[in-house]
């Protein structure tokens, strides 16, 4: 059977991360900043990330349990056969909080950061079940929108989120990777 067609049958649980999950947290943020496909989607790099101790990882992990523990964000990872294939967080912004940017928040919203899907799951649907998941959690939250950044150089991102449902927003702007557009879809 070729690599394509055992992606496409792969069944991924799709679930939240919690606390006791930093290990695994830690080893896949790792693989995606060591990702050379990878290099315009992450505000860190292998070397900072890697450099961190396990208690950085361990409050990373409880930080992103969400509001199950009363927290603004949610981890959400696919899991197959066992082994962590990808991950996408949520981040809900109150209006007047800093996002992710350093920029205000001018109204309450979902945000879907650090979207990764290991090389050998691309293609698979994996991204649009994660995707769907974090709209499912920002629509839990009382919100009706899901934005994101996008490098605009990243065009590979770009298509597996339109195929999600996101469309440009207008809204472009240098961030600290380079020139990067806003995308939004309903939830």
């Amino acid at each position: 059977m070729e690599a394509s067609a055992q992606r496409t049958q792969a069944v991924a649980e799709i679930r939240r991360v919690t606390a006791d999950d930093w290990q695994r947290v830690r080893d896949l943020r790792l693989a995606a900043l060591r990702d050379p496909d990878t290099a315009v989607a992450f505000l860190d790099t292998y070397e900072h990330a890697a450099s961190q101790p396990d208690e950085f990882w361990r409050r990373r992990a409880a930080g992103a349990v969400g509001s199950a523990a009363g927290g603004d964000a949610a981890q959400l990872v696919a899991v197959v056969d066992g082994e962590w294939v990808g991950t996408v967080t949520v981040l809900v912004q109150d209006a007047g909080d800093t996002d992710h940017l350093g920029l205000p928040v001018p109204e309450r919203r979902a945000t879907l950061v650090g979207v990764y899907l290991r090389p050998t799951h691309r293609g698979s649907g994996i991204t649009a079940r994660l995707i769907d998941a974090a709209a499912a959690y920002a629509a839990e939250q009382g919100l009706t929108e899901l934005t994101l950044d996008v490098h605009q150089d990243n065009a590979r991102a770009q298509a597996a989120y339109r195929r999600s449902g996101f469309v440009p927003t207008g809204r472009e702007f240098t961030g600290p990777i380079g020139p990067e557009l806003e995308m939004a879809r309903p939830v």
